[in-house]
Formats: structure tokens, sequence, C-alpha cells
């Protein structure tokens, strides 16, 4: 036995993602046929590498929908969206912009501990810290109290994660939720999705710290009786205290509720069950991810997934057409604002999101204007292309070194930073060289002490002072975003003036704390890139 620990000890070592390329590539040429014939080989590798964006395809514009304008043009405007996902009519003062990592946290231990039928929470994973102790705190105070009032409670906890960021080292999400799964199991529920990419060989050598880079869980969404957060944040001590990123409340929005409730259930019917011994099943029928077929299984969950699309679509389009058959604006009264749910997850070929994204980057016209923000500036190919061959202006937040989450880390992901600021570079000369400064500003956040995560865009059309769109949610408008991952965001499009205004002080205040990138920002000693980050910086780009 010492020989091949040994072995896996060095294979470990010498682990990295150009590493993995190769393996992939050899898998490719030795398993694709056998795949074919429906055979599961235990060293099946999974497809690492994927192919690189296509050129971007061209969008027609429909005629008239550039140049909408002001809030009679807002509906025909975006309804094109509703062809693609279900539409939602809600009152926009339902709506609530949270602005502070602590004011997500305590909403969310409050809305936890006043539930009455259910909890769902989706995210990355769980921290293992003394605020997510508190967070589980909650949900078992809920739990408790429910047995207290009934014989029968109604009241049902669902926890979906990522199975390989959940399960890492001996302390980790599982056995956080250990506890309330062996007192509440008629009650609880925890589902941890594993990607169908990891499998066979590739499964067996990569360490669990490089693991979650060849896809995720990603979704983040905290949903409470019939009051729901989407928002890009995981359940960990630092997003609830110095690292920011953009919320959402919607409260009393029982149908979107009920939709991002029949998601998360679905691709927890696709995961992987934690059991009271924290061991893990599958549901009885279902293809496994990584031992099962993978095609077989992404095409399993792909119609679970789209089963609940499909069926909110029809209900919402029925429900919408009957409320105003002819009326081409929005609804009178109250409800002045529509949610479109965007989801994507191209491993089990849904790509929902990237086409109303890119949709939506082609119609952007000129004089309109887009305030886009990630974490991880890294443009796909194709949203690049948009950027920069579009007609609108662009203000552009990503995070400077010192707020990147990878800043100060050790081995390899140490260089992460660095291989962001060469991308960033890279992007500021291509702008300069086709001589869009003046159309296309790149800013950087700083803030001592804090890190950046905050993801989406907000959408002016001409002539308005306000946004009146936002996409907020998981997706970072990168590789892995649209390619590896599972993610879900919405796009929020209203008339309301109070929740337009929330929006533009939410835009405001985050570029605020932000300086405009300048030929000087690449000659200041910190932004020297060394060489090998710069070789390495294609491998970094499809993995982080």
């Amino acid at each position: 036995m010492a020989a091949p620990m040994s072995w896996r000890r060095l294979v470990h070592s010498m682990y990295t993602p150009a590493i993995a390329g190769v393996f992939t590539r050899i898998s490719d040429r030795l398993f694709r046929a056998r795949d074919r014939r429906g055979g599961s080989s235990v060293f099946l590798l999974a497809p690492l590498l994927a192919e690189a964006d296509p050129a971007p395809r061209h969008v027609s514009r429909p005629t008239g929908s550039a140049g909408a304008q002001g809030t009679d043009g807002l509906c025909s405007h975006f309804r094109w969206m509703a062809e693609h996902v279900p539409a939602f009519r809600v009152p926009g003062t339902h709506i609530h912009v949270l602005t502070s990592p602590d004011q997500f946290y305590q909403t969310m231990k409050a809305r936890i501990k006043t539930a009455k039928r259910r909890v769902v929470m989706a995210s990355l994973y769980l921290g293992t810290g003394q605020l997510e102790q508190e967070l589980v705190d909650c949900m078992e105070e809920a739990l408790l109290r429910s047995q207290e009032n009934s014989h029968d409670p109604d009241l049902k906890v669902s926890v979906l994660l990522d199975y390989t960021r959940g399960s890492r080292g001996q302390i980790n999400s599982r056995t956080m939720l250990l506890p309330l799964l062996q007192r509440f199991a008629s009650q609880m529920r925890v589902s941890l999705y594993h990607t169908p990419d990891l499998r066979g060989l590739l499964r067996l050598l990569v360490p669990q710290r490089f693991n979650e880079t060849i896809g995720v869980q990603h979704i983040k969404v905290y949903l409470f009786d019939d009051s729901i957060i989407i928002s890009g944040a995981n359940l960990s001590d630092s997003y609830f205290t110095n690292r920011q990123d953009r919320y959402v409340l919607l409260e009393n929005c029982g149908e979107v509720a009920d939709f991002f409730s029949d998601l998360v259930e679905a691709v927890g019917d696709v995961s992987l069950q934690l059991q009271p011994d924290d061991s893990v099943t599958m549901l009885e029928g279902m293809v496994h991810p990584y031992k099962g077929n993978r095609q077989d299984f992404s095409v399993a969950a792909r119609q679970r997934i789209m089963e609940v699309m499909t069926t909110a679509q029809v209900r919402q389009q029925l429900l919408n057409s009957s409320e105003d058959s002819d009326n081409e604006g929005m609804s009178e009264g109250e409800e002045d604002t529509w949610v479109f749910p965007l989801v994507q997850m191209k491993p089990l070929g849904i790509q929902v999101d990237e086409q109303v994204t890119q949709r939506l980057l082609t119609d952007a016209g000129p004089d309109s204007t887009v305030f886009l923000t990630s974490g991880y500036f890294n443009l796909t190919r194709a949203y690049m292309g948009l950027v920069l061959g579009a007609g609108a202006s662009y203000r552009i937040l990503t995070a400077s070194p010192e707020v990147n989450g990878f800043f100060g880390a050790k081995g390899v992901a140490g260089a992460i930073p660095a291989a962001y600021i060469h991308i960033a570079r890279q992007f500021y000369n291509q702008v300069c060289r086709l001589g869009q400064q003046e159309r296309i500003h790149l800013h950087e956040y700083h803030r001592s002490q804090w890190t950046f995560h905050a993801k989406g865009l907000w959408y002016y059309l001409q002539g308005q002072g306000r946004p009146c769109l936002t996409l907020i949610g998981s997706p970072n408008f990168g590789y892995r975003s649209v390619h590896r991952d599972l993610e879900a965001q919405i796009a929020i499009v209203t008339e309301n003036e109070e929740l337009q205004s929330q929006l533009q002080e939410e835009q405001e205040t985050l570029y605020q704390r932000s300086s405009e990138v300048s030929d000087s920002t690449f000659e200041q000693p910190d932004r020297h890139v060394k060489l090998w980050v710069k070789l390495v910086t294609p491998l970094i780009k499809n993995f982080f």
C-alpha cells in the first residue's frame, strides 16, 4: 500500500490545471468511443479544457428596441425576455436592495426564525465559524418551534450546496448540518450537487483544494416562506462582515419564491443526498453524477430542471395574457415590476442566462449606459466582443488587486490577482487600440480590509437618470459562469421610481469607492506581472 500512496501524494504535489488538461486530452481520445456505446469506465476523465469561446454570433436587433425611451416603451423594450424565461409581475414596493454584509446576515437570521412553511438555502458552501453556527442555530430554533406547535410540523428546511466545496476538510458544511439532519430527519433535506465533469481518474487525482475548479453548484438563493433573497454571496463569515457583494430581498412575492423553491428542489433531486450518518446516496432511479454515464446524467438532470422552467413559463404566460391581453405597458396599479429568472447550467445543456445576457448587451443602443461589475473581471470572448462592438457606454467595475478574494493566498492561488491585472490590462489596451476610451471606462474597487465580490449590471435607457433594469445573482460573466458552473440570477425590470432610486444608490455607492483605470495604473510597481503568471493566465481564466 505504501507505494501507491506515495505515488498519489507525488501526483497531488505536482497537480496543476495544465496537467489536468493533459489528462483530459488523453481521456477524450481513449474513452470517447466507449462512452458513446454506453459504457462507463472508472478511469473516464472529465472534459476539463472546454473549447474556446466561439466568436460572438451576430444577434439581430429588433426594430425600434434600441431607441425605447421612458416608461411607455419600457415593457416593450424588454418583453422579449418572456420568450425565454418565466415573467413574474410583482409590486416594486416589495423589492428592497440590501446594502451591506451585516444587513444581509441579520435579514437571513430574522427570516429563518419566523419562517412557518419553508426555508430553502442554496449556496456554494456553508462556512464553519461562529457566525455560520448562529445561522444553523436559527434553523434549529425554527424547527423546534414548528414541532412544539403541531403534531405534524409544516416547516421544511432544504439546503443545497456543492459537494466538493461542502465536503472539504474534516470540519465542513456537512458536519455543520448533520446535527439538524439527525434530529429533524423528516423536516430536513441536505443536497450536495456533484458536477458530472469530475469523474474517473481525474476525480481520483485532483486534490481537494483544486477539485472545485472543474465545476460547482454556484447558485445563491435564500428563501423564507414567500420572501426570497437573490445574491452572489455565500454562507460564510466574510460574506457577513467585510466581503462586499450584492443582495436583493423580494418580500411577499409568492410566485417568484415558488419558482426558486422548485428550481432548488429540481437541482437537489439530481444531487447526492446527505444522510444522518454522513454518507450520501442518490434518489432512486436517478443516474449517478460521476459513477453513471455522463450523457445519461446530463439528459436526466436537464429534463428535470427544464420541467420547472417550462411549467413556470407557460403558467406565467397564461396568467399575464389573461390579466392584460392587449396592454403593451406594465400592469395598472402596484404591479409595476417584472422579474425574469435566468439560469445557466451548460454542463447540463442549459444556457438561458447566456442567451439573454448576449441579447441584452446586443440591444444596448447609443446613449444608453451599462454599469457592469464583477469581482473577477474575465469576460467571455462573446461578451467582450459585444461590449467592444456595442453602441452603449460602459462603466465596468472590478476588484483592485488588494480586494481580490485570492490576495495573499498561498501557492498557485496567490498568483490569481496578478493574472487579473494582466487580463484587465489586455482589455484596457484593446479598448485603446479601438479608440473606445470615451465609451468604455474600467474602474477598480478599493476598500481597506475588505474584499470585493459584487456582480451584475445596471441598465440606463437613454434619457433616463435612473436604471430601469438590473441583473443580480451568482454569474460573474466569465468563462466558469458560462461553461462550468450552475448559476442563477434575476433580471428586474421596473417602472417603480423608488426601486429605481434604490438601484441607482446601490450602483453609485459601489462606484464611489473606485478609481478609473488609466495608462498610469499599470505602471505602478505593484502592477508588475511576472512572465510565468502571464503564461498561465489562459488557464486561470478557465478555472477561477
